[in-house]
């Protein structure tokens, strides 16, 4: 990877999707599948330069499908492990994860990636 990689944007789906008391729990497809949805449309707001966005599903959100401006990647087991995973691949590419779980953000901050709150790509 080079400096003219865009920046890679790990988001947790579950946990962005479970910062917002609006039902999620209902319908998590559904639920994942908006926020796919948003973040096809908006990108990553406030961020100029290009992104790559990958969205992290599992349990029941796991039948998503990736669209333009979005991959969706099922965790074939944890998600939290997934994440580390994917950022551990990254290489020396810049890796935003976007999540709330602090255990999460631990792991991914020490293999180098930035780490920002849900509210990044979902208004409360």
């Amino acid at each position: 990877m080079t400096e003219s990689d865009p920046l890679l944007v790990i988001v947790d789906a579950a946990n962005v999707v479970g910062s917002v008391p609006d039902g999620w729990w209902r319908d998590r497809r559904g639920a994942a599948e908006r926020l796919r949805d948003r973040l096809a449309a908006d990108g990553l707001p406030g961020h100029l330069g290009p992104v790559e966005i990958v969205l992290v599903v599992e349990g029941a959100a796991r039948g998503v499908e990736t669209v333009p401006g979005v991959r969706v990647e099922p965790a074939p087991g944890s998600g939290d492990d997934h994440m580390v995973d994917l950022v551990a691949g990254a290489g020396a590419r810049p890796v935003l994860v976007v999540t709330a779980d602090r255990e999460l953000r631990r792991r991914v901050r020490e293999l180098g990636a930035e780490v920002a709150g849900p509210r990044t790509v979902r208004p409360a």
